[in-house]
């Protein structure tokens, strides 16, 4: 049983920034598991995942939410408001901005919009250092200091792990004194079906491109244990897309895309699960549901 030392701190946490400002990444590398997933695609985070990180001194949860940016969609509005309800519920806030990129507008405007809020225990942190020079790194560091009044700047490269520690630290130090939240090892509160279903979608954006990423959503209809077997997951799950002329971009030639996507989610699946799987995907059309509130609700926004 683990005890519980006298200044042990727990709370919540929340990376903010622009969209694939390295925020999930960030979380899957703080947890030491895949909770969130990640693409090169904007707006792919569409749920607060919470990812566990248990330090001896600290549990620190991490809320990752959508990158906020201009809503187009009814969609995109309440992604918004996902990300403004988890700000103002966390202990501190990591804000993200990657090294290989200028600060922009879009940094200046999500850290207005936190100001809103009133006073925030505010990390800055340079992502994606493994992309540039040390010395890019340094003036990154210079032009994110003047942009908030930041308690601490950490730099941080969450692909090749360095300074992950250190982010962790540091964020630890402005949650309250409390036990923990969460049972030992406990790495998400996420139900399993969730993290399939985000897992399927994933693996269904990848090689997409112009506006079918933002089309596709994913619900898993069953998931059970095979009768009389104990080391096998039977999954159904649908992926839905907006207009006809995208399901064939999913399908591909023969249904080779399909399977291919089967195959990558699967992969991921077995490793969330700790057991095999048998997946089974269908593409359907759900026509415009990003901006009809009846599909959003049954597809689970």
């Amino acid at each position: 049983m683990f005890e519980v030392p006298e200044n042990f701190r727990a709370g919540f946490a929340c990376f903010v920034g622009r969209p694939n400002a390295g925020k999930s990444t960030l979380t899957n590398a703080l947890v030491g598991a895949k909770v969130a997933i990640t693409s090169d695609k904007p707006q792919t985070t569409r749920h607060t995942i919470r990812g566990i990180v248990h330090r001896s001194d600290a549990q620190l949860v991490i809320v990752d939410t959508p990158g906020l940016h201009k809503p187009r969609t009814l969609l995109g509005e309440r992604l918004n408001d996902l990300v403004r309800a988890a700000w103002s519920e966390v202990d501190v806030i990591g804000v993200c901005i990657p090294a290989n990129e200028k600060v922009g507008p879009g940094d200046k405007f999500i850290l207005s919009e936190i100001a809103k809020l009133g006073q925030r225990n505010l990390v800055g942190l340079v992502t994606k250092t493994d992309l540039v020079s040390k010395e890019a790194v340094a003036a990154q560091l210079l032009a994110v200091s003047q942009l908030a009044d930041f308690a601490e700047l950490v730099p941080v490269s969450a692909v090749k792990d360095e300074q992950t520690d250190t982010v962790a630290e540091v964020l630890s130090r402005f949650l309250p004194l409390s036990p923990p939240l969460y049972p030992d090892g406990e790495i998400t509160d996420e139900p399993e079906q969730t993290l399939v279903a985000e897992l399927i979608r994933e693996a269904a954006l990848e090689g997409v491109r112009d506006e079918l990423p933002h089309s596709v959503a994913v619900v898993v209809e069953e998931m059970n244990m095979r009768e009389g077997r104990e080391d096998l997951v039977d999954i159904f799950a649908n992926i839905y897309v907006e207009r006809t002329s995208q399901k064939p971009i999913i399908v591909g030639a023969r249904g080779s895309r399909i399977k291919d996507v089967g195959a990558r989610a699967r992969k991921h699946i077995e490793a969330l699960l700790g057991s095999r799987v048998n997946l089974q995907l269908h593409v359907k059309i759900a026509k415009e549901w990003q901006r009809d509130p009846r599909q959003l609700r049954k597809l689970g926004f």
